[in-house]
């Protein structure tokens, strides 16, 4: 199969015309005419990936390899060190970012892994009933997602609805109303005023939330008579 062919498949899934405009969705490495023999499917790229990936892997990630553009290639750095050694390798690179999130991975992890699957779609944000005690509800989210250690803020007793969007969501604080936010990456700015202006808040964490990109995108690439691979890229924090 050509490259050309499954960014067809996955265009028709997540439009790469729906990303962000600061966004790099899409080819990041290789030519539409290449041809691969596998499929990987993963959050990001570490040198562990791509050292133990086969000649003529096509990986598909979640986070772009090079996201805001580099001015130089410099060998032993990352990301450069990654790039070199997968042109000689003839490893190619497609990235699904804010598109994926936009029509499949935000929904994907609210129901298919939190169970609430019921809500309401706004853009990049979903809303949900809750009706649970804070405690009760931040246990659970705790749970559901295996988070070894939660960082909440807890403005209210009671979380009647819920907002709820993976990765880093907090620029979007002000574009809805809900009792309680599940994102991640937030600031310690952010919550004092989430705080103050009675919006609890569950820090689900970027890779947390966002390591569902494989299982999620496998079932519809399997619908299209497309077989990949899920492997779990590290995450650079530690819990102690």
């Amino acid at each position: 199969m050509k490259i050309s062919e499954i960014y067809a498949i996955l265009d028709s899934i997540a439009p790469f015309e729906n990303q962000e405009t600061w966004d790099n969705s899409g080819l990041i490495i290789g030519s539409m005419n290449s041809e691969f023999d596998q499929v990987v499917l993963s959050l990001d790229l570490d040198t562990n990936i791509v050292n133990n990936a086969k000649e003529k892997t096509l990986f598909i990630t979640h986070h772009p390899l090079i996201f805001k553009g580099l001015k130089r290639l410099e060998l032993s750095k990352f990301p450069s060190n990654l790039i070199n050694i997968m042109l000689k390798k003839d490893i190619s690179l497609i990235s699904m970012h804010t598109n994926f999130d936009l029509h499949v991975l935000n929904k994907y992890v609210l129901s298919e892994v939190l169970g609430y699957r019921d809500f309401i779609e706004d853009g990049f944000i979903l809303k949900f009933d809750v009706n649970k005690s804070f405690e009760e509800f931040a246990n659970e989210i705790k749970t559901k997602l295996k988070i070894s250690n939660l960082r909440v803020v807890k403005s209210n007793e009671f979380i009647k609805t819920a907002a709820f969007c993976t990765g880093s969501g907090a620029d979007l604080i002000g574009d809805f109303e809900a009792d309680c936010f599940l994102s991640g990456d937030f600031k310690y700015h952010t919550a004092l005023e989430c705080y103050e202006n009675s919006l609890s808040l569950i820090d689900i964490g970027h890779f947390e939330s966002e390591r569902y990109f494989g299982d999620s995108l496998a079932a519809y690439l399997q619908k299209n008579g497309v077989f990949a691979t899920i492997t779990n890229s590290i995450n650079p924090f530690e819990y102690r």
